[in-house]
């Protein structure tokens, strides 16, 4: 690799920890921290099992059973987007979700009546991000998402 594509994927590395979804995931992940185990961890130690390379998704199998921790991850992955979308809206949306053993589901969020997000897993063996750009910007995503149908109907949401 190049100086330059080192720099480049450490500011970008730097603009994904900055984001305020990333901010939201790294608190919840750190107050899991019962123990003080991550005390002495960085951010991009805490986030590591949340990057997969195209490699590593490929080396795993296409049907496969989720393990716990694959499980914890996609919880507090969905807990920060509920979260996020708290932060932005002011209305509580926190996520429901349903996975069967073989790793297919769907997590839905409400605010309200309304339900704000609608989303189906499949292949959660699997879970994960190929950079922390594009963690950061799926987890933006899916908050902005939510926040617009709630912007789009705030009487149902507000009931």
């Amino acid at each position: 690799m190049s100086d330059a594509t080192v720099t480049s994927a450490v500011n970008e590395n730097e603009a994904a920890f900055a984001t305020p979804f990333v901010k939201c995931l790294l608190r919840l992940i750190r107050a899991q921290d019962s123990y003080g185990l991550w005390e002495g961890k960085t951010d991009a130690e805490l986030l590591a099992d949340f990057i997969i390379t195209r490699e590593q998704r490929r080396a795993i199998p296409i049907i496969g059973d989720p393990d716990p921790d694959v499980l914890w991850r996609l919880e507090i992955f969905y807990a920060a987007v509920g979260l996020a979308i708290e932060e932005r809206s002011g209305l509580m949306a926190s996520p429901m979700m349903e996975v069967s053993h073989e790793g297919f589901g769907r997590v839905l969020f409400t605010a309200g009546r309304l339900v704000v997000l609608s989303k189906t897993l499949r292949d959660v063996h699997r879970f994960g991000f190929e950079t922390f750009w594009k963690l950061a910007a799926a987890g933006t995503k899916l908050a902005g998402d939510a926040t617009a149908a709630i912007e789009a109907h705030p009487e149902v949401a507000r009931a």
